[in-house]
């Protein structure tokens, strides 16, 4: 039987930011931009890190792909390490069914780097904006651990 431990990023880095001495990696400049035809989402976001501003645009095979996709290619220059982050698998479930489309959402994200798993989650009434967030996060956390950051927990 298989034996791996999924962490829970979001939980880790909840915790982490909560701490006086923690600074996050990189932050999100702006937000980020979604056009969605239903045929060729595109994503643009920029990302400042380091004293850098990164803005940068990129396609996907769907919203949260494109986003996925935009978020890397923005980081990966910064932090090669983003490379190896590989979504593994992605959930979206509602929480009110009463109240159909206008319902929270609670994305998540379970993610690996070819060494460990982590899972990230996050609600919005917005699909679209959990799923980046969760992204946002679930990257935030690769960083951390391949750099020793705080969020690691024992």
């Amino acid at each position: 039987m298989l034996n791996y431990e999924i962490h829970d990023a979001t939980r880790e880095l909840t915790i982490a930011r909560s701490l006086e001495r923690y600074a996050p990696p990189f932050k999100v400049v702006g937000g980020y931009k979604l056009i969605d035809n239903g045929v060729d989402p595109e994503a643009t976001v920029q990302i400042e890190a380091d004293g850098k501003f990164i803005h940068e645009a990129s396609t996907g095979n769907g919203p949260v792909d494109a986003l996925a996709r935009v978020l890397k290619k923005a980081l990966t220059p910064l932090f090669p390490e983003i490379e190896r982050v590989k979504l593994i698998d992605y959930r979206a479930n509602i929480l009110e069914a009463r109240r159909g489309t206008a319902t929270e959402v609670e994305v998540t994200i379970i993610f690996t780097d070819g060494r460990k798993v982590w899972r990230v989650y996050s609600l919005s009434e917005n699909i679209n904006a959990a799923s980046f967030h969760v992204l946002l996060d679930g990257f935030e956390y690769a960083i951390l651990q391949n750099r020793g950051g705080t969020a690691e927990t024992t």
